[in-house]
């Protein structure tokens, strides 16, 4: 590879890395649900996009909650963020969150 080659490659992996990490999203759960494994109390979070992770962050309490989840990206941005849930069984379950903004959707395995 060309030290150009090398440079371009670098500035993109870093630059991908920031748009993943440093970009944050609130959201509102009305009601207790299930992102994967994770059960989520109702309230506000703040939601980061870690790797492969969703990192859930209640604002109020502060408390951390962690998720695996799988990014698909749409072929144009999203206007806002959403959060397309279900419920079975009596729980709610997130299936996808299109992040506001971007062309990601995580998903979450149930």
């Amino acid at each position: 590879m060309s030290m150009r080659s090398l440079l371009v490659v670098g500035a993109l992996a870093l630059s991908c890395g920031i748009v993943a990490n440093g970009k944050s999203y609130d959201i509102l759960l009305s009601s207790p649900a299930k992102a994967g494994s994770v059960v989520l109390p109702a309230g506000e979070y703040n939601l980061k996009l870690e790797g492969s992770n969703a990192v859930f962050k209640n604002t109020n309490t502060a408390q951390m909650f962690t998720a695996p989840v799988r990014v698909e990206n749409a072929p144009r941005k999203h206007e806002e963020t959403a959060v397309d849930t279900t419920r079975q069984n009596g729980t709610d379950w997130i299936q996808a969150i299109e992040l506001g903004g971007s062309t990601a959707t995580l998903e979450f395995k149930n």
